[in-house]
C-alpha cells in the first residue's frame, strides 16, 4: 500500500461533534412515528465512533441527520463549533453502495467533489489530489475505468477516496463494507484504517458487525431498539493504535468486550420480541 504523504494546500483541521436531544419523527396515518428520540452524543476531535444496534433501530437515521441528508425534527448538532443545519462538503459520506456516476471514470467521479471544494486551486493541483487518493486506496491502474468495469470492492475504494479527497471535518460511514465478501471487507478495513491513521478525521460509522466495530473504533455506541431509539450503552475500546487484526483478536479484552456487546444486542432483541407480542403495530413501525 502506498505511503500517505501530506497533500499540498490541505492543512489539518481541528474538529468535534456534539449531538443534543436529536429527534426524528415521521407523520403516519396512525399519528407521529418517533424513530429516534432524545439522542445525545459527544464525539471528540479525531475520534472514531461506531453505532451498532439491530436493523431498524435508527442508526442510519442518526448518521443521515448528521450528514444533513435527513431533516432533524428537533434537537441540534454542532460541528467544529458551528451549528449544522444542512448537507455540505465538510462531511464526507460513504454509503454501502458508493453511487458512482456510471458515465464517468473513477478519476472523474472523485474530481466532481474536489472541483467543488478546491475550486480556487489550479486544475493540475485538483487532479493531483484526486489521483493521490485513488492511488492510496490501490487504484493506480484503474483511474480511467468506469464503474461498470470495476468490482464492487473497487467501486467502494473509489467511494472512500472521494470522501477523503474532500478534506472533510467529519467522515460518515454507513455500512461501508456490508455488501463485500469477507476477504475484500478485511482489505478495505485496512485501507480505511491506514487513511484514518494519517488524516485522523473525526469519524462516525454505522455497522451491524461487532468484530468490525471493535477493530476500527475508539468507542462503540449501542443503540436501543426502536421506535424511540436512543443511546443504550457506550463501550470504550482500549486497543492501541496502529492496530493489527491478529494482535487485537489475541487480546483478552477483545473477547470480553465482544461478549458484552453481543449480550446487549441479545437483550434488546428479546425486548423487541416482547414489544412485538404486546403491540404488533409498534413492532411493524420499528422494522420500517
Amino acid at each position: 500500500m502506498k505511503d500517505i504523504l501530506p497533500l499540498p494546500g490541505v492543512s489539518p483541521r481541528r474538529n468535534y461533534l456534539e449531538l443534543r436531544q436529536l429527534n426524528k419523527t415521521y407523520a403516519t396515518p396512525k399519528g407521529p412515528a418517533v424513530i429516534v428520540n432524545d439522542f445525545n452524543l459527544d464525539i471528540a476531535e479525531s475520534e472514531f465512533v461506531t453505532l451498532i444496534g439491530h436493523s431498524g433501530c435508527g442508526k442510519s437515521t442518526v448518521l443521515t441527520m448528521v450528514a444533513g441528508l435527513n431533516e432533524v425534527t428537533s434537537g441540534g448538532m454542532v460541528l467544529a463549533g458551528k451549528e449544522v443545519t444542512g448537507a455540505g462538503p465538510d462531511r464526507g459520506v460513504v454509503f454501502q453502495s458508493p453511487s458512482l456516476l456510471p458515465w464517468r471514470t473513477a478519476l472523474e467521479n472523485v474530481m466532481l467533489g474536489v472541483n467543488q471544494v478546491f475550486y480556487t486551486a489550479p486544475k493540475s493541483e485538483r487532479q493531483q489530489i484526486a489521483e493521490y487518493y485513488l492511488s492510496v486506496v490501490g487504484l493506480c491502474d484503474a483511474m480511467d475505468k468506469r464503474p461498470a468495469e470495476l468490482s464492487q470492492g473497487m467501486r467502494q475504494r473509489v467511494g472512500i477516496a472521494r470522501a477523503f479527497a474532500l478534506a472533510p471535518k467529519m467522515l460518515l460511514l454507513d455500512e461501508p463494507f456490508g455488501m463485500l465478501d469477507s476477504l475484500t471487507r478485511y482489505e478495505l478495513q485496512a485501507v480505511l484504517l491506514n487513511l484514518w491513521r494519517h488524516q485522523r478525521i473525526t469519524t462516525l460509522m454505522v455497522t451491524h458487525d461487532v468484530d468490525e466495530a471493535l477493530y476500527l473504533s475508539d468507542r462503540i455506541v449501542c443503540m436501543t431498539d426502536g421506535p424511540e431509539a436512543e443511546v443504550g450503552d457506550i463501550v470504550t475500546v482500549p486497543f492501541q493504535r496502529p492496530r493489527d487484526r491478529t494482535t487485537v483478536m489475541e487480546d483478552p479484552d477483545y473477547y470480553r468486550l465482544r461478549e458484552h456487546l453481543i449480550e446487549f444486542l441479545e437483550i434488546h432483541a428479546h425486548r423487541k420480541k416482547r414489544v412485538a407480542f404486546a403491540n404488533p403495530g409498534s413492532a411493524a413501525l420499528a422494522a420500517a
